[in-house]
């Protein structure tokens, strides 16, 4: 058994289980935090998985230190503070922002230390080779910037007309969005990881084909589900989705 070094800042753990024998690291869409994953732990995923979700800079218990802006400086300094976790085998979960953080870290551990994720869950997000089509929506002015959260529908409307609120908010919603919009694809020999690819049937901004592009990112299987919902059907999906990832997460415990 290993032994689970003690969680920080960044790594969190709901519920830290001494019997693991697989880490399972969450990570949240833009302007997200830990809490999208806090039941995560009690549901249907396999015993032997310890559910890590990541806390970036910027929200909740982390509200007063800056986010980041690029993905390179966060996918260095993920690499390092992470590297401790990585003392059995893990796998890698993320929906939109977090399915690019997940790919690209992955990419960065194999790089920094010969290291990759048994299984690469991504959601929600187009693959990374596809250039998108707005790079500018971090740079909009703030009510422009307001009207495109209501359109992408994942910020409550109530939050959206509270201004102390969005004042907290709109910087690490920014944040985000540069990350995003600023990362530029490179070509590397692909994942030899399988690579589980979810997408949701009435998603406005990422299409089936968007989706079904991540089988040219691995030289393992590449499965690919649907699910009923908008950009964000994480949260109307979510007995489904946590019922894929133990379906598709089970391959690696039977060993």
């Amino acid at each position: 058994m290993k032994t689970t070094p003690l969680f920080n800042s960044w790594v969190r753990c709901p519920k830290p289980n001494p019997q693991a024998r697989l880490r399972l690291f969450c990570f949240p869409y833009a302007g997200g935090s830990v809490s999208i994953f806090r039941t995560w732990s009690e549901e249907v995923l396999p015993v032997e998985i310890e559910v890590c979700p990541i806390q970036l800079p910027g929200r909740e218990s982390r509200l007063q230190e800056p986010p980041f802006t690029q993905l390179s400086r966060l996918l260095e300094t993920l690499a390092q503070v992470m590297h401790p976790y990585l003392n059995m085998p893990f796998a890698f979960f993320g929906h939109s922002m977090g399915a690019l953080i997940s790919f690209e870290l992955a990419r960065q551990l194999r790089r920094q230390y010969s290291l990759n994720p048994v299984h690469l869950f991504v959601s929600g997000r187009a693959a990374p080779q596809i250039p998108i089509s707005d790079s500018s929506i971090h740079q909009l002015p703030e009510s422009e910037f307001i009207e495109k959260l209501r359109y992408l529908n994942g910020t409550p409307e109530s939050v959206l007309k509270n201004p102390e609120l969005m004042h907290l908010l709109l910087p690490i919603l920014r944040a985000d969005f540069a990350v995003c919009e600023t990362y530029v694809y490179s070509n590397e020999e692909p994942l030899d990881c399988p690579i589980s690819t979810f997408g949701g049937l009435q998603d406005d901004e990422v299409s089936y084909e968007d989706i079904a592009a991540w089988r040219e990112l691995t030289n393992s299987s590449c499965t690919l589900r649907m699910f009923p919902g908008n950009h964000f059907f994480l949260h109307s999906n979510q007995a489904l989705i946590w019922s894929a990832v133990s379906q598709d997460i089970r391959q690696h415990l039977i060993k």
